[in-house]
């Protein structure tokens, strides 16, 4: 791969794949017709998607947008195993409301998605007298599910992912009755959370919050209606930050100040690097010089930025200081682990601690592989774009959450020809 020096351009940034995929959930237990507009078709949304259909709902795919006829909460059992693919938030998403089906359903995947850790949610689940289990009893996928939510009390630990708290409230509505849930332990990626309250409020169900770590769900019905999928944070900052890192003038469409999203976070932190940032109400301006400054950033909140800032920390001058994500090891690969051992091949200095990563600035060209993992792509895209003579093996995987993340890239001026392989 040839180095990029310059990248200039006006895009709209890709569709946000965590409001879709709640999009998709929420709208298929609604009563009523919905239509989703700017939906994200990547693998792992139409794991989603295809995984509603199996349980009854009617989905009609357009060109941008999805036509959805709500259940109701009245689900049908799946006639075969659902296959998710390597999707953890449609297994974790789906494994509450398929309490909703008559019979039993039976989750699985691709060989990562069976190493996802799923013990938290099963245990919170059985004391909502729902009865999910482990195939192999050993906390991972295969998962069975069989019918019936009472609700009632139950805590979840918040400590692996917050997607165990968004799954048991999405489908909290269609319990037999009311249910409480109280986050035990440390409560990692927050704003995921607030996402998922915000959406299932602009589609009629409201969630009570007594205290900040308790949330209560009364019976009630989500109500089909229009609703438009924001642009995506986590994947629009690998556009950020390759605007930062190199001679960039980089203006992205449909990412919104207001936004609920964590990772809007990279904004402040290439910022803190160096670059500027415009802000508007619906569009972002990034500026970059090529020249960035280590930092010391907590990812607790936003750990899908992980790959993408220790991506600039390996370009910038000085060492940077990434901590808090220590749950990113659960996610597509131990992301803490893998991107450090792929920086190192490209001659990163760093020190891998549970929690995080130290890193040095002074990568260099090489080949590296992708560990399957999306976000380890792009990432070390970036640094390829900035270093040159770079390839990274399986590349095709950023499909997962970007599906057309080249095409975007080469409108901006980059050079990609050789580094995906």
């Amino acid at each position: 791969m040839e180095k990029t020096d310059k990248i200039k351009g006006v895009v709209k940034a890709p569709p946000s794949k965590s409001y879709t995929h709640r999009a998709l959930f929420i709208s298929s237990l609604a009563q009523g017709d919905s239509h989703l507009k700017d939906p994200l078709y990547s693998a792992d949304t139409m794991a989603s998607l295809e995984s509603c259909r199996s349980m009854g709902c009617y989905i009609n795919v357009q060109d941008d947008s999805l036509l959805l006829k709500g259940t109701g909460g009245d689900l049908t059992t799946p006639e075969d195993v659902l296959d998710l693919k390597n999707s953890g938030t449609t297994l974790r998403f789906l494994t509450t409301m398929a309490s909703l089906a008559p019979g039993c359903s039976v989750l699985t995947g691709d060989e990562s998605l069976r190493g996802r850790p799923m013990q938290d949610l099963l245990d919170s689940l059985h004391k909502l007298g729902v009865r999910a289990f482990s195939t192999r009893k050993n906390g991972l996928p295969p998962i069975v599910v069989k019918n019936g939510f009472k609700g009632g009390k139950t805590s979840i630990n918040g400590k692996i992912s917050s997607q165990y708290l968004s799954s048991l409230l999405i489908s909290a509505p269609y319990a037999e009755k009311a249910i409480e849930v109280q986050v035990v332990e440390n409560f990692i990626s927050q704003p995921y959370v607030e996402m998922t309250l915000d959406i299932m409020d602009k589609f009629g169900v409201q969630v009570s919050r007594p205290k900040p770590r308790i949330f209560q769900v009364e019976k009630q019905n989500y109500r089909g209606r229009n609703y438009t999928i924001e642009g995506d944070y986590s994947s629009a900052s690998y556009i950020i930050a390759a605007a930062a890192a190199l001679d960039g003038n980089v203006t992205l469409k449909n990412l919104f100040s207001d936004s609920r999203q964590g990772d809007k976070i990279i904004l402040d932190l290439v910022q803190k690097m160096g670059a500027k940032i415009k802000i508007g109400q619906d569009k972002i301006s990034i500026k970059g010089d090529g020249h960035l400054q280590g930092v010391e950033v907590n990812l607790q909140n936003s750990p899908d930025l992980l790959t993408t800032v220790a991506a600039l920390a390996a370009v910038a001058e000085g060492t940077s200081y990434i901590k808090g994500v220590e749950h990113a090891r659960y996610k597509e690969t131990d992301r803490v682990h893998s991107i450090a051992q792929e920086l190192s091949k490209l001659g990163v200095k760093l020190t891998e601690e549970p929690d995080g990563l130290i890193i040095q600035g002074g990568a260099k060209g090489g080949r590296v592989e992708s560990h399957g993992d999306h976000r380890l792509v792009m990432a070390l895209t970036i640094v390829g774009l900035v270093t040159g003579g770079m390839q990274i093996e399986n590349a095709a995987v950023y499909q997962v959450s970007f599906p057309n993340f080249t095409q975007v890239m080469q409108e901006l001026g980059c050079n990609l020809e050789s580094i995906l392989i």
